[in-house]
C-alpha cells in the first residue's frame, strides 16, 4: 500500500491540507451542507493560484445542484491509451459527520490518450450518510491540456452527484466513459 501512496504522491502535486473544522459524529448521520464561500476558501487553500477558475466552477455547480454536503480533497494519477485507469486518495470532509480517508480507482474507455497527475477537489451533493460514498459513480469525462490544466466533470450514482474539479500536470487529450469506485482501503483493483 505504501508503494501506491508513494506513486500517487510522486505523480500528483502534493495536496495542501484543508482545515479540519469538523465536529465528530456517527458515520450514519446525514452531513450538513457547505456554503459556496466555504468551498471557495478551502479550494483556494488547496489549489492556490487557480482559485478564480475554481470559484467560477463552484458557482456554476451551486446553480445546478445547490450546496454540497461533503467535499473531498486529494490527489490522483491517471493514464490512458483508448482504455485508461485512474487512482486517487484523499480526505472527505463533512460539516457535522467528521472526516474520512477515501480512495478511488476506476477504468475508462474512449478516445483518450495521455497521462496526468492532479490535485482534486470533489464536491459531493445529496450524500445521505458518510458511508454512502463507497460505491461506483459513473459518467463521461473529457480532457484537453498540455503541461497543465483545470477540468470539471459530473459523476453520479442514484441521487448522489460528484463534481470532481482537477488541476494538474501532464499531457492529456480525449473523451471517455468510465466510473470511479470509492473504497475505505487502498486497492489496485479498479473494478
Amino acid at each position: 500500500m505504501n508503494t501506491r501512496r508513494e506513486m500517487l504522491i510522486l505523480s500528483a502535486a502534493c495536496a495542501l491540507s484543508a482545515p479540519a473544522r469538523l465536529a465528530h459524529a456517527a458515520y450514519g448521520e446525514k452531513p450538513e451542507s457547505f456554503s459556496g464561500d466555504e468551498i471557495v476558501r478551502n479550494g483556494h487553500e488547496f489549489f492556490g493560484s487557480i482559485a478564480r477558475n475554481l470559484a467560477q466552477g463552484v458557482e456554476t455547480a451551486a446553480k445546478r445542484w445547490g450546496r454540497p454536503n461533503a467535499y473531498v480533497l486529494g490527489q490522483e494519477a491517471s493514464g490512458a491509451f483508448i482504455g485508461g485507469l485512474r487512482y486517487g486518495e484523499g480526505m472527505m470532509y463533512t460539516r457535522n459527520a467528521g472526516q474520512r480517508r477515501v480512495y478511488w480507482q476506476g477504468p475508462s474507455l474512449g478516445f483518450d490518450a495521455g497521462a496526468d497527475g492532479d490535485r482534486t477537489m470533489m464536491l459531493v451533493y445529496n450524500l445521505p450518510a458518510v458511508d454512502a460514498i463507497f460505491r461506483r459513480f459513473g459518467g463521461v469525462d473529457g480532457s484537453a491540456y498540455l503541461v497543465g490544466g483545470l477540468g470539471f466533470t459530473e459523476l453520479s450514482a442514484g441521487e448522489v452527484v460528484l463534481v470532481p474539479i482537477r488541476s494538474g500536470v501532464g499531457a492529456r487529450l480525449g473523451l471517455n466513459l468510465g466510473y470511479l469506485k470509492f473504497t475505505p482501503e487502498s486497492t489496485w483493483n479498479p473494478f
